[in-house]
């Protein structure tokens, strides 16, 4: 069957169409929920102060959910209204913590199943930082350790430490739920916290002291990762893969432009003391410049979190690793860092 010519015409302007809808089709900015005020955090809200997403043809609006809000304010850490999530706002894409999704997914009628296509945190890093009298890990026996709340990163923490140790973590010590802030340890509600950056940071500067280092043992982690809806991602992988192409971009802005990130800081997490800007910004270096899925560290969650419900899945269902694996392998990545310090 032959074409005319204005037939063929339409069938390239179409195909030209379909091509590009995904980078010029959005009527409204794709909403990014950040799960905790942290460092995790940071490269996607640089990525927005940047214009980073934009340069890759995506538009993405980050916001902070209220509850993390409401946590890191009780360390004296305030988040700008218009950053904030509204409750019951929809969002297809996440950055929130491995561990807790995976959790709540096996333990909670309804909860969110998404793809993880990255992470900022598969390797130990935080710390424990607690009261001036506990001398040493080993002195954390018998005393009252700090999280956010059961299935979250800081319970995974407080959790594999224990076992580490050679612990009971229900019996050789008290595991406090939703005291994470310093306030918790200035009001004597517990000895010690499970503190990730920014916590440990206004604790450190509030007087108490480190006890231990996780960096010093090494455990794998399933931290803050880069999560999309499932069923959104079926029809949209190529919005996901500049999505991905962004974060990487601004987790390389973040090490190496300085300048930048600690105005980021200073507008959406408050912060104006140069000697704790400069405290918060070295943990940035401990960021992994190859931005991975966790699959160790969501492999050891499964087994930590171990259920009925959780053995109907595979370790294979959580992630999708074929996004940085291809930025990788390309040489993109290493690109971004080539002759910067």
């Amino acid at each position: 069957m032959k074409l005319n010519m204005n037939t063929m015409r339409g069938i390239l302007a179409a195909l030209v169409m379909v091509g590009s809808a995904s980078a010029m089709a959005q009527s409204e900015p794709l909403k990014l929920r950040l799960g905790d005020v942290s460092m995790n955090k940071l490269p996607f809200i640089l990525a927005y102060d940047k214009g980073i997403y934009k340069k890759h043809g995506i538009d993405i609006l980050p916001k902070f959910t209220q509850g993390s809000v409401d946590v890191i304010r009780r360390s004296g850490i305030e988040v700008p209204e218009e950053f904030i999530l509204e409750d019951g706002e929809y969002t297809e894409l996440c950055i929130c913590g491995t561990s807790p999704t995976i959790h709540a997914l096996t333990t909670r009628a309804g909860a969110w199943d998404p793809v993880f296509v990255g992470s900022t945190h598969l390797e130990s890093r935080w710390r424990i930082i607690g009261k001036a009298e506990i001398n040493s890990p080993e002195q954390l026996k018998g005393k009252r350790i700090g999280y956010s709340g059961v299935g979250a990163v800081t319970h995974f923490y407080a959790t594999s430490f224990a076992i580490m140790m050679g612990w009971d973590p229900k019996l050789d010590w008290s595991m406090m739920g939703n005291a994470l802030g310093v306030d918790a340890l200035q009001r004597d509600e517990v000895d010690a916290i499970v503190a990730p950056e920014l916590h440990g940071t206004m604790a450190i500067d509030a007087g108490f002291k480190v006890i231990a280092d996780f960096m010093d043992y090494k455990l794998p982690v399933a931290g803050s990762g880069f999560a999309v809806n499932r069923e959104w991602l079926k029809n949209n992988r190529e919005l996901a893969g500049r999505f991905v192409k962004a974060a990487v971009e601004a987790l390389a802005t973040m090490k190496t432009d300085k300048d930048s990130t600690f105005k980021t800081m200073g507008k959406w997490y408050q912060m104006s003391d140069p000697e704790i800007m400069e405290m918060f910004y070295d943990e940035a270096a401990k960021v992994p410049a190859k931005p991975y899925p966790a699959v160790a560290g969501i492999k050891r969650v499964m087994e930590l979190y171990d259920s009925h419900e959780m053995r109907k899945y595979k370790l294979e269902h959580f992630y999708d690793e074929s996004f940085i694996k291809e930025l990788d392998k390309s040489g993109y990545i290493d690109g971004l860092y080539k002759d910067k310090k």
